[in-house]
C-alpha cells in the first residue's frame, strides 16, 4: 500500500513540476510576444521601412488565453505538490517548545496535525468536488480558450487520498507504539 501512495505522490509531483515548467515557458514566450507586438507598433519600428509591417505580419503577440492556462495550471500544481509534501512530512514546523519534549509527545503532535490537515484537505476536496459538479452541469468553459473549467478541478483530488493515508498510518503507528515509518524530512525552522 505504501508503494502505491509513494508512487502516486511522486507521479503527482513530477507532473506538477512539468506543468510549472511549461507555464514558465508559456509565460516567457507570451511576454516576449507582447513586448514584440508593442515594439512593432512603436514609432521606432515604424521609422525602419517595412520592419513594423513585417513584425505585425508574423503574428507576433501574446499567447491567446495565457492567463487562463496559468490560472488552471497553478491551481493544479499546488495540489500536485501537496501529496509528496504530506507523505514526507515536508510541511514547515516550528519546534521551539517541542524540541524539549519526549519523542512520544512529538509523535502525538505529528499525528494530531496529520489528522487535522487530512480533515482540512478532505474538506477542500469535497468543496472542489461540489464546484466541479456545478462546472460540469453548466458546461462552463474558459472565456478565450473555451476548455471546460472542471478539468482543473478533476486533477486536484490525489492530495486528499494521500492525506488520509498519511493520517491513518501515523495514527496507527502512534497507537501501536511504533516509531515513525513515513519519512519526516520536514522543513524545521
Amino acid at each position: 500500500m505504501h508503494k502505491l501512495f509513494t508512487w502516486l505522490a511522486n507521479a503527482m509531483a513530477l507532473i506538477g513540476g512539468l506543468i510549472l515548467t511549461a507555464l514558465i515557458i508559456l509565460t516567457c514566450i507570451s511576454i516576449l510576444g507582447r513586448g514584440g507586438n508593442t515594439f512593432a507598433h512603436s514609432g521606432l519600428a515604424e521609422s525602419f521601412p517595412g520592419l513594423s509591417e513585417w513584425l505585425i505580419d508574423t503574428g507576433i503577440g501574446p499567447i491567446q488565453g495565457d492567463f487562463e492556462l496559468v490560472e488552471a495550471g497553478i491551481a493544479f500544481a499546488i495540489f500536485a505538490f501537496l501529496p509528496i509534501c504530506q507523505l514526507r512530512g515536508g510541511h514547515a514546523s516550528v519546534d521551539i517548545f517541542t524540541s524539549q519534549m519526549p519523542p512520544r509527545f512529538n509523535q502525538f503532535l505529528t499525528v494530531f496535525w496529520e489528522i487535522l490537515l487530512a480533515i482540512i484537505i478532505v474538506l477542500i476536496s469535497w468543496r472542489l468536488f461540489m464546484g466541479m459538479l456545478d462546472k460540469m452541469n453548466y458546461n462552463e468553459t474558459t472565456f478565450l480558450l473555451q476548455f471546460p473549467v472542471w478539468w482543473a478541478y478533476a486533477f486536484s483530488f490525489a492530495a486528499s487520498l494521500v492525506a488520509i493515508y498519511c493520517a491513518v498510518v501515523r495514527a496507527q503507528n502512534f497507537i501501536q507504539g511504533r516509531p515513525e515509518q513515513l519519512s519526516l524530512e520536514g522543513g524545521v525552522h
